[in-house]
């Protein structure tokens, strides 16, 4: 799918609810996205309002019976291959993209919507080609978005002017109120989760950073494994990610390529502020791991994440993270090079970050 694949798959009050207070161009190419998204969105409302009568009850009764485990840092962290490694455990369930893109009815549709899914998926991400598939382990912003029509995801689908559409500094919540009904949607979603898996949740999702001591507090003995990674590398493969995502799903012409200066003043906040909220989090339920060693030793580092936060680490599981890295073992990871004026902006914004995680010295 080359475009629209944020938005796709939201039931229809929500996208009119979202059209009618943003800003969407009539250009034919934009005006060919919204139908796109008016069908889907039409199809999604149907078989949502019958995943509702066959599954509400069931779904109200289900109880999340062990806190998720989320997986939090900046983007091109290697979050992703986190996450692809921990969906191999037995014992813990990571949403899908069929899941977080038919959140209302993933329950009942699967069969229905699986042909689509194979003509309009493209087998890779567009950014790094990592593996896509219905089934590949998938971020759950994009069930949120959908099911609350909030996320700060909105403003690079509708952007409002040239800047970088994460360079409002925020938590990334709800106002008032409303925040309530996305920690409603948010213990509905991981409860459907439940209800399909009967397995504890691991949720990968950099704007959680933002959201940890909210998160804390709704499920109080969750996991937290915060990852990291040398900022010269992030930061340019940040741009060139958002740069690809936001020409595939914008309705109007507004956005722009961010800048480095943007982007690593924008993860020095968040790391800033994950690091701040994450001293409410006893110290059995956190860790931090660095991608490159996770890399270089990814069953080792499996078994320290696992051993210092008390997840239960099994023979079983081990197999199949060695199954699943025989099977990525070809894959070549994007090179980018920030340049020498960059390379100095990244130092001046994310100095103390890189010498926290030591990466000053590179």
């Amino acid at each position: 799918m080359n475009s629209n694949y944020l938005t796709a798959g939201i039931r229809l009050p929500v996208l009119l609810r979202l059209l009618g207070k943003n800003s969407f161009s009539l250009n034919p190419k934009y005006l060919s996205r919204l139908a796109f998204l008016l069908q889907s969105s039409l199809w999604s409302s149907i078989f949502s309002t019958l995943e509702k009568a066959r599954y509400e009850k069931e779904i109200e009764k289900t109880r999340i019976a062990e806190s998720p485990v989320f997986i939090v840092g900046h983007w091109r962290t290697g979050s992703t291959f986190l996450h692809q490694l921990m969906s191999n455990d037995p014992a813990l369930y990571a949403p899908t993209l069929f899941d977080v893109a038919q959140p209302e009815c993933f329950l009942s549709s699967y069969n229905y919507f699986r042909p689509v899914f194979s003509v309009f998926v493209d087998k890779h991400r567009p950014m790094d080609n990592v593996r896509l598939g219905m089934n590949e382990p998938q971020e759950d912003e994009y069930a949120m978005y959908r099911l609350t029509g909030f996320s700060p995801l909105e403003k690079l689908i509708f952007p409002t002017s040239g800047s970088y559409f994460l360079d409002e500094k925020t938590e990334w919540l709800p106002n008032g109120q409303e925040v309530l009904l996305w920690e409603k949607k948010l213990r509905y979603f991981f409860q459907k989760l439940t209800l399909k898996s009967n397995r504890r949740i691991v949720s990968k999702n950099p704007f959680n950073s933002m959201r940890i001591e909210r998160l804390n507090s709704i499920f109080p003995e969750a996991v937290f494994i915060r990852i990291v990674r040398n900022p010269l590398d992030v930061v340019p493969s940040t741009i060139h990610m958002w740069d690809i995502v936001q020409r595939q799903n914008r309705l109007n012409p507004r956005g722009k390529c961010p800048e480095t200066s943007e982007v690593s003043s924008t993860m020095a906040f968040i790391e800033q502020a994950l690091t701040r909220q994450l001293v409410q989090v006893s110290p059995g339920r956190q860790v931090t791991v660095r991608y490159e060693d996770l890399v270089s030793a990814p069953v080792n580092e499996l078994k320290r994440i696992y051993q210092s936060t008390g997840l239960p680490f099994h023979t079983d599981f081990e197999r199949k993270i060695n199954e699943f890295l025989a099977e990525v073992a070809g894959f070549k990871k994007n090179r980018f090079q920030p340049g020498k004026d960059n390379e100095t902006i990244i130092r001046h914004n994310l100095g103390e970050y890189m010498q926290q995680f030591g990466y000053s010295a590179v």
